[in-house]
């Protein structure tokens, strides 16, 4: 079992250079070692619960760099940005930890999690039951399995790993093909990245092609390129439970007057 391979030229490179970084560190560190680490890992906080509440949930990103912008924050903080984006009302943090084309690490996501009481989702490219054992160590309480990565029988492994060290995993989408796959796999938490992985060219209307062929009891997260208070109630309206927003409250002068801002009515909005 392995990940795929030829999904598009930027997501080769970053498959590269994480398998390169993933088979190094299980070296360094082997899967025995991060196991004591799950031991003595901080409680799981409900993830799954945080996406469900009434309202608005927003999944807010923290990510200092992307492929598709280049540097997005900087000074990047985590424990500042963690704390204001909870007290602006974020459901749920999604931290980036990739290193070379995101500039994020673990550290980042420790740091934001001890310094809030929101339940925090490992963002990363995860190809390896190694990983998972990684992101429960580090007290993360969900993590990021993009489809488009893996084969059907790894995804349902990392799938079920995560359950049973009680991280329910954010299984992303981009094609109604993907999505098949995802549910096939036995996927809860169904996101919808309206951003092509292969182009990077964003399209919105991906969440609402999909979201009709997502089943009720699925946890549906709209992800990428979501900017206004419309965004939201449209996708809402449409039945998403959450939405992942990240580039936009990275590149804000103030990230949690920006997520405040999407709670609320413009002027002439009913």
């Amino acid at each position: 079992m392995s990940a795929q391979a030829n999904t598009g030229t930027v997501l080769d490179r970053i498959l590269e250079a994480r398998r390169a970084e993933v088979d190094h560190r299980k070296r360094v560190l082997p899967e025995t070692a991060l196991k004591y680490g799950v031991k003595a890992a901080t409680p799981l906080r409900d993830f799954s619960a945080a996406l469900c509440r009434d309202g608005l949930n927003v999944l807010a990103e923290l990510k200092p760099a992307s492929p598709s912008r280049g540097v997005i924050r900087d000074p990047f903080e985590p424990v500042a940005l963690g704390q204001a984006l909870e007290s602006a009302g974020a459901c749920a943090l999604s931290v980036l930890t990739e290193g070379e084309f995101f500039r994020g690490s673990l550290k980042n996501l420790r740091d934001a999690r001890k310094s809030t009481q929101l339940p925090v989702l490992r963002k990363d490219f995860i190809f390896d039951s190694w990983q998972v054992w990684e992101t429960r160590a580090s007290d993360a309480d969900s993590f990021l399995l993009i489809v488009a990565l893996l084969e059907d029988a790894l995804l349902r492994d990392l799938i079920a790993l995560g359950r049973e060290l009680g991280m329910e995993p954010l299984v992303e989408v981009h094609t109604s093909q993907e999505l098949d796959r995802a549910l096939a796999a036995g996927a809860r938490i169904l996101g919808v990245n309206n951003r092509d992985l292969k182009t990077l060219i964003l399209n919105v209307n991906t969440s609402f092609e999909l979201i009709g062929r997502i089943p009720d009891d699925c946890i549906a997260v709209s992800e990428s390129g979501l900017r206004t208070h419309d965004d939201l109630v449209k996708l809402r309206a449409a039945r998403f439970d959450a939405f992942l927003i990240g580039t936009h409250l990275m590149l804000a002068r103030d990230p949690a007057a920006a997520l405040a801002a999407l709670f609320t009515p413009t002027a002439g909005t009913p």
